[in-house]
């Protein structure tokens, strides 16, 4: 098998590693961000212990979004090296 293709399957593996660990942090947000609007209704109404509470499930959303984005942006790299292997395989 050639270097080219050994290469390939490496990359379409990690690719397959990073969806999956998209899906998570995706989940784990989606979690969050319910947690944090609730955080934040019971901030409005609530005492300065909810509006700490409220403080703190804003940064664990923050801090999860800015893992997804790592993670699509590390795919789309990924992928887009992929694409150019894909078409080198192909001359």
């Amino acid at each position: 098998m050639k270097r080219l293709h050994k290469k390939l399957f490496r990359i379409t593996d990690r690719l397959a590693e990073l969806a999956q660990e998209e899906a998570a942090v995706l989940q784990e947000l989606d979690m969050h961000r319910s947690i944090n609007d609730d955080a934040q209704a019971d901030a409005a109404v609530g005492n300065y212990i909810d509006r700490e509470e409220a403080g703190l499930t804003r940064r664990d959303v923050a801090r999860f979004e800015k893992s997804l984005a790592s993670i699509r942006r590390r795919r789309a790299k990924l992928d887009s090296v992929r694409l150019r292997l894909l078409e080198r395989l192909e001359k």
